[in-house]
């Protein structure tokens, strides 16, 4: 399933990297202060395909300055703490805030180099953000998207986003096809460290990169069309 969503995979796992943490684009995130979710999803879109379209050669080349493009569009608009700590679940309350930083860096650093590529087949108007209906909940407020593939079929891709303590709206998790991200991977790092213990998962990332997130999903059994 993942190779056949590489595009929303890329997408929608793009939006929770970092490399590091530290290292926000501060202009990009006072651009959207203030903006609701549904826009901020929006201003992403528009602001990966400028960043893309036209080099894409250049960006195949250079993978490094790709991340850079990843950290540039997404990493300003979503809550890395927040969502490592719920991708660690229950072990991130017996891990030490070193332990925590360094999962957070390796795991995120992993997941953008496993899937960075898949963002240059990226356009503009891949991404439509559906409207919002209902309340806007501080604690959890889901935005709706379909991801156009290549031949033409669309994917569910939402975005749940939560309000900081300033006011700003930040993302923290994503659900393809109902399936979400943080679920799918805490079931996979909680399985790796009951195996083989946090610090050897932590360094495992850290020396092997999107290596070891494979690892991870071939450990747990998922499958690869």
């Amino acid at each position: 399933m993942l190779r056949q969503l590489s595009l929303a995979i890329a997408l929608a796992i793009g939006t929770v990297v970092a490399a590091p943490v530290l290292a926000q684009n501060a202009a990009s995130a006072a651009a959207t202060q203030g903006q609701q979710p549904q826009q901020i999803v929006q201003t992403i879109s528009d602001d990966l395909g400028k960043a893309i379209e036209g080099h894409q050669a250049e960006l195949k080349n250079d993978k490094e300055k790709l991340i850079a493009v990843i950290d540039d569009t997404f990493l300003p608009h979503f809550d890395i703490d927040y969502a490592s700590i719920l991708v660690l679940g229950q072990n991130a309350a017996k891990a030490s805030p070193e332990q925590r930083e360094r999962f957070a860096k390796a795991f995120y650093n992993s997941i953008t180099h496993r899937y960075a590529e898949g963002l240059l087949n990226y356009t503009r108007g891949r991404v439509k953000v559906l409207p919002f209906t209902g309340d806007q909940n501080p604690k959890r407020t889901v935005v709706r998207t379909q991801v156009m593939l290549d031949d033409g079929k669309s994917v569910s891709v939402d975005y749940a986003f939560r309000q900081s303590k300033s006011g700003d709206w930040k993302a923290y998790d994503v659900i393809i096809e109902g399936i979400s991200y943080i679920t799918n991977y805490r079931n996979q790092v909680d399985a790796e460290i009951k195996k083989e213990g946090l610090d050897k998962l932590i360094t495992d990332l850290e020396q092997k990169g999107s290596a070891a997130i494979d690892q991870l999903e071939k450990d747990s059994g998922g499958k690869k069309k």
